[in-house]
């Protein structure tokens, strides 16, 4: 008899300690809980510890609070200017609202289905009003935001928050490529040839212009210099005109010197003259005894 309720009591004891276990479930730091109760969801656990729930009537699904991965599948999107474009995107995104979460696609696995179509619906809408060139330049950014912008606003309901969307690749079809290449290189081939063109047309004007300039300074250097020399020859006249009126046997004497000097001058030349020359008559007027013709 003792042994039966001894046994009852284990029983018993073991399966409190069961319902107990059932009874409390651990909520992570960065994990938040949605409780359900016969599959239906009754209550939303998003602070961290120790919780309590019914046992075996209720059961916890877990879900991230951290910022989770959508990578999309690459998909072709067709341009404003009909060039086609493969594109690959991922998005980053966290769960706020689990209740909101579960009763839209119950798990990871179908909220990446909506996210798919709501970023390639943005996606074709966005690229769809602008050419290939606008993926190419800075615009691509802001486009990114529009295309961010407007999955934020799809998915607002589904309880999450995107947080940001972005391009990781986006290449050219292979039969659209070379096309695209051949057109792009002939498009920079002309823009080469136009700014050589406007390069030697810029260079011939400043050459032009220089030459111009070169000559007008040299005119008016020219011009300069006949002034300077006229007024040089007139200062000049000027002097030799006050030296003369100051002492006109003074200057007569030196101007005959200079003219020896340039005449005969350090050189060994021979010069044969006749003493009544011409050469030496300011020393036959001054009574100077001229010697015989001589040798130098």
């Amino acid at each position: 008899m003792n042994q039966t309720r001894l046994i009852v009591a284990a029983v018993a004891l073991v399966a409190v300690l069961f319902a107990a276990a059932n009874a409390f479930f651990t909520v992570a730091q960065d994990k938040q809980a949605l409780v359900l109760q016969f599959g239906a969801p009754v209550r939303v656990v998003k602070d961290p510890g120790l919780q309590f729930k019914l046992p075996f009537v209720q059961n916890v699904l877990y879900f991230e609070k951290r910022l989770l991965d959508f990578d999309d599948t690459p998909r072709e999107i067709v341009l404003g200017d009909q060039n086609r474009v493969v594109v690959d995107v991922f998005a980053r995104y966290r769960i706020v609202d689990p209740l909101a979460f579960f009763t839209t696609a119950r798990n990871e696995f179908g909220m990446r289905q909506r996210l798919a179509n709501a970023v390639q619906s943005n996606l074709q809408n966005t690229f769809g009003g602008v050419p290939l060139q606008a993926l190419l330049t800075d615009r691509r950014s802001d486009l990114m935001r529009q295309i961010t912008a407007g999955v934020v606003g799809e998915t607002r309901n589904f309880g999450i928050e995107v947080v940001d969307v972005r391009i990781m690749r986006a290449d050219l079809p292979p039969d659209n490529s070379n096309a695209i290449y051949a057109r792009m290189q002939t498009e920079r081939e002309r823009e080469a040839r136009q700014a050589r063109a406007e390069g030697a047309e810029g260079a011939q004007r400043i050459r032009a212009e220089a030459d111009r300039e070169r000559t007008v300074l040299l005119a008016e250097a020219q011009r300069q210099a006949s002034v300077t020399r006229a007024e040089g020859d007139k200062e000049a006249a000027d002097i030799y005109a006050r030296t003369y009126n100051a002492n006109a046997e003074f200057y007569a004497f030196w101007r005959s010197l200079e003219a020896y000097r340039r005449a005969i001058g350090d050189t060994n030349a021979t010069i044969v003259l006749s003493p009544d020359s011409e050469f030496f008559r300011y020393f036959r007027e001054r009574g100077v005894n001229v010697p015989a013709p001589a040798r130098r």
